[in-house]
């Protein structure tokens, strides 16, 4: 069973435990659960000149607030209890970030790093070939997940409009481009879809230290992962007056080594980075990187750390029955999926520290999503600015909502999160 499929498992045990803890209708409830269709389809592909044939899926979860809306991962595990996991969490996200979309999921049972770019393209356009009848801009619309991307997604779009061309379609390309989002922006993509994800969970961390009552300045921020997302939560998280003290990658982390600690150069540490292939030596502050001056230790040494603020980007259930009493974090931003297990949650929040879930903390990703379909409908591009100010704007009511609901029904801000979702989907 993959780890998403866990993750799945205990985001349903949690909303089983809420709604009857809530007295919300068992039958609505468990009628939700279950997804709308699964689709399975097969697809053609080469493979160093051999023709082959892998499996396909597309989860439908829920369409009651839009259209299906989820991303397509080709990866060896993908399996059809994977893909309809994951559509289920959608669903939950976009309740919770108030955008106009169900949940929605794809996925290919390939390696794509076994294929050429070639064979990646006849894939990719077999796959949206495949799913044509049931995909479109205001049914489900699908985005780039685990290794697929920008390029990916155009060779998908491009063959999905050919079709629709080839069948007389009545839509005007705009609104066939509105079929996927994470397009490249010069495919009718979306400047700041890059930024999204992280910039909206800086945007919750934001309006989380406004109702505690304390400032940005010298609040010590500890982030574990440093891809896309952890990257520019470290770079909107510093320009809003936060201090980003250690970061990590795959390999470890790096830190100040005198024991005090002290701001890194966010944009210098990604450099470095990207010269160096990893953050190992990558200590960067004051606008040098010199790694005398500081340590590179364990990602497990880095949940550790004695920050104000934790925030797991990277891997599910890093923070566990393991490590849980060892965090000395007071707030912790969950920006990957499902990085705290459901034991150190509880332990933790008994404890006093404030924990962001997933679902709200990282869904800038949906809302940058919602606005990139939305300028393709309405035949607009948008300015980068333009963009970062609507998640602002959409993330901001999205933590309010749910802070409103933890005041009122004093619970946890994850269970404040799925007990708004479940009402705004059940609510008929």
């Amino acid at each position: 069973m993959s780890k998403s499929t866990n993750v799945y498992l205990e985001t349903v045990k949690d909303i089983l435990k809420i709604a009857d803890k809530h007295k919300i209708d068992k039958e609505k409830v468990e009628r939700f659960l279950v997804p709308n269709r699964v689709v399975d389809v097969k697809i053609p592909y080469t493979q160093n000149g051999k023709k082959m044939v892998t499996t396909g899926f597309r989860s439908q979860h829920s369409n009651k607030l839009g259209p299906y809306k989820g991303g397509v991962r080709f990866h060896q595990n993908v399996t059809r209890d994977e893909v309809l996991a994951l559509s289920l969490w959608m669903s939950i996200k976009a309740a919770i970030a108030n955008v106009p979309f169900g949940g929605g999921k794809g996925g290919v049972t390939i390696d794509p790093k076994t294929l050429s770019e070639n064979e990646l393209e006849e894939l990719s356009k077999n796959y949206a070939r495949a799913i044509f009848d049931v995909i479109g801009p205001h049914v489900d619309v699908p985005a780039p997940d685990v290794n697929t991307n920008p390029k990916i997604i155009k060779w998908m779009v491009e063959e999905y409009i050919k079709i629709a061309k080839e069948r007389g379609t009545l839509l005007p390309e705009n609104e066939l481009y509105a079929t996927f989002t994470g397009k490249p922006i010069e495919s009718f993509g979306l400047e700041g879809r890059t930024e999204a994800t992280g910039f909206g969970g800086v945007v919750v961390l934001k309006e989380l230290i406004k109702k505690l009552g304390i400032s940005s300045k010298n609040q010590t921020i500890a982030i574990q992962g440093f891809g896309n997302v952890g990257f520019f939560f470290a770079k909107f998280a510093q320009e809003a007056g936060f201090k980003v003290v250690a970061v990590s990658d795959s390999k470890g982390a790096v830190t100040n080594g005198s024991g005090k600690f002290s701001d890194l150069d966010i944009p210098l540490v990604m450099s470095c980075k990207l010269e160096k292939g990893t953050l190992a030596g990558c200590y960067c502050a004051g606008g040098v990187c010199d790694i005398s001056q500081g340590k590179t230790i364990l990602n497990e040494e880095l949940l550790k750390l004695p920050v104000d603020i934790l925030v797991p980007s990277a891997l599910e259930n890093v923070i566990n029955e393991n490590n849980m009493d060892t965090i000395k974090a007071k707030i912790i931003i969950e920006m990957a999926n499902g990085p705290v297990s459901p034991a150190a949650y509880d332990y933790l929040t008994k404890k006093g520290v404030i924990i962001i879930p997933d679902v709200l903390a990282n869904s800038g990703g949906i809302t940058g999503s919602y606005i990139e379909w939305k300028q393709n409908l309405e035949n607009k591009k948008y300015k980068k600015e333009i963009v970062l100010l609507e998640i602002e704007t959409i993330m901001s009511l999205a933590f309010n909502n749910i802070w409103s609901v933890k005041e009122s029904e004093k619970v946890s801000t994850k269970e404040a999160a799925y007990l708004y979702a479940l009402k705004k989907t059940l609510d008929e």
